[in-house]
């Protein structure tokens, strides 16, 4: 999918909510804010679909949805704003809407439309660009909402629902992993997961945002090579989920997409206790979130859901946070393994 550029594709009556919004030849109502963060703001809207006819085919939209199974049945949908300050923004906001146009796969978050305008600006008068980015809705929120919700109502996910939603986790990553060339996410996390909630069954859980995704290879042959790379990933990828190799990278070193397997290792911890197993440093006296994550120090619950789960679990959790990239697994052992867990504690 290209960017669109014509004023005309995204118009819009408010800034603050209501009033309507023009995605290409699509009408949506902005019925109310989800969240905010940084320059990048997300509604709930819902298309408005100009005749019964259209109406009854699902609406303008359908006609640009390749799958028919993310159209809503409602009408509504989440659509991200992005207030584009720079040239440098501009260009990371077209690679997050050409990155995503590569992922077809249940478990990650499609883009189903976009576009980005032109507009000026009221007090100087220059010309700067806004994005519109419109998404599948989950109302459910994140990962990391239910873990936050949850901890407050003292209630933990049963093993079942701990080993499904990260079992779903992993076949979205699969699919970014087997790309030629292999993708990685470079930020997986609680806040990058959507969960839905379903009567009788786990949680569905989709991974979105892929504003950090890039090809996972690269060849670090010097140490300003390394240290790129480590301010790039210091600006793009989360430090409690954030693998060591990223933190301290050799100037010569060959990395891959197993820095997303450190992150998922982290996830299965925060699925299972809501925090990164590298948090507490964070909280600690003189503590160094680096270097508990450059040496693996992993920290138990003394207390409290620990005993609520296998100890098999823990395992799993370990394997996946080596500090040696080397020896990490990569997700097909990851997966053939959640396999087994599934197989022995869910009935």
């Amino acid at each position: 999918m290209g960017c669109s550029f014509s004023g005309l594709n995204a118009l819009y009556d408010a800034v603050n909510g209501g009033g309507d919004v023009w995605i290409n030849e699509n009408r949506f109502r902005i019925v109310r804010q989800l969240g905010e963060g940084g320059f990048a703001f997300v509604f709930l809207v819902k298309e408005i679909v100009a005749d019964a006819s259209s109406a009854a085919s699902g609406g303008g939209l359908a006609k640009k949805v390749k799958d028919p199974a993310h159209l809503s049945a409602d009408g509504t949908y989440a659509m991200k704003k992005v207030l584009i300050q720079n040239k440098e923004q501009l260009e990371l906001v077209r690679e997050e809407i050409r990155v995503s146009s590569l992922f077809n796969h249940p478990n990650l978050l499609p883009l189903l439309d976009h576009a980005i305008i032109s507009v000026k600006d009221g007090q100087d008068g220059a010309w700067k660009h806004e994005a519109f980015l419109l998404f599948p809705v989950h109302l459910d929120g994140t990962l990391l909402d239910n873990a936050t919700s949850m901890k407050a109502k003292k209630e933990t996910f049963s093993t079942t629902d701990v080993l499904h939603i990260f079992r779903q986790l992993c076949d979205g990553l699969k699919h970014m992993h087997s790309l030629e060339p292999p993708y990685a996410h470079n930020d997986v996390k609680p806040g990058n997961v959507l969960l839905t909630r379903r009567k009788g069954q786990p949680p569905l859980a989709i991974l979105m945002d892929f504003g950090s995704a890039r090809p996972s290879r690269k060849q670090i042959r010097s140490r300003q090579e390394a240290l790129q790379l480590q301010e790039w990933t210091s600006e793009h990828c989360s430090a409690p989920f954030r693998a060591p190799e990223l933190w301290d990278c050799p100037s010569h070193a060959d990395i891959d997409e197993r820095t997303d397997i450190w992150s998922l290792g982290c996830t299965l911890y925060a699925i299972m206790y809501g925090v990164s197993p590298f948090e507490y440093a964070l909280g600690e006296s003189g503590g160094s979130l680096q270097l508990a994550i450059v040496n693996a120090q992993i920290k138990w619950p003394n207390a409290g859901p620990k005993a609520s789960y296998p100890e098999a679990l823990h395992q799993f959790v370990a394997w996946m946070l080596q500090p040696q990239a080397a020896v990490r697994p990569r997700i097909d052992d990851i997966i053939i393994h959640v396999d087994k867990l599934i197989a022995k504690f869910t009935k």
